[in-house]
């Protein structure tokens, strides 16, 4: 292992083999860094912080038992990333899982294998990243956001708290609810929501009138 200069690493933390860890970084107490993986300068990672364990990879045989499949890869972080904590953030099964530099991480986030996150990122307090998607440069993950697998988020997007992301993004701008859609139509779309049972009583009475004609 390489840990730089001005380190500080708080008990219990657990570092594995060929691990990097640039100067100035703050380790605190429960940290577990997995072989091969990288942090940059001037990180700071919060208790309970798990890097680099093994990406969510299995596939069923032919008798349909679900059988591991070797994750190959690491986990690099760049500099001036903050990750708070128990978050994790999983090894890549081949190649690398990236959070790109100066990206903040709330507690209690899951960055799954293979996904990279840009720069001057923000992702809050329970969001989930599934395997292979890229998030870009300065977006904003309110909490409880979850993206799918093998998606394109462009930069500088918004979405919401709870907001679901089941296909790429291709245009900046803001998001909200499940799929997500334009913050500013899923608003009206939530107004009309909160109306359906007076518009449903309306109909039916409606509808009983036609009938009664």
């Amino acid at each position: 292992m390489k840990i730089g200069c001005g380190v500080q690493i708080y008990p219990q933390v657990y570092i594995g083999d060929n691990v990097v860890i640039g100067d100035g970084c703050i380790i605190y107490a429960g940290v577990k860094i997995y072989h091969d993986c990288t942090v940059g300068r001037n990180c700071i990672l919060h208790s309970g912080v798990v890097i680099g364990a093994d990406g969510f990879g299995f596939e069923p045989d032919a008798e349909g038992i679900n059988r591991k499949i070797p994750q190959l890869g690491n986990v690099i972080i760049e500099d001036d990333v903050e990750v708070g904590a128990n978050t994790t953030i999983d090894r890549a099964m081949m190649g690398s899982t990236i959070v790109r530099y100066n990206t903040k991480i709330d507690n209690l986030v899951q960055v799954a294998h293979n996904v990279t996150v840009g720069e001057s990122t923000f992702l809050c307090s329970q969001v989930g990243i599934a395997g292979s998607s890229s998030i870009g440069s300065h977006c904003v993950l309110a909490g409880q956001v979850g993206v799918a697998g093998h998606l394109q988020i462009t930069d500088n997007c918004i979405f919401g708290a709870k907001t679901g992301v089941p296909s790429s993004i291709r245009k900046p701008g803001m998001y909200q609810g499940y799929p997500a859609i334009d913050a500013a139509i899923w608003r009206r779309a939530v107004v009309g929501f909160k109306n359906l049972p007076q518009m449903l009583r309306l109909m039916n009475r409606l509808e009983a009138a036609e009938k009664n004609k």
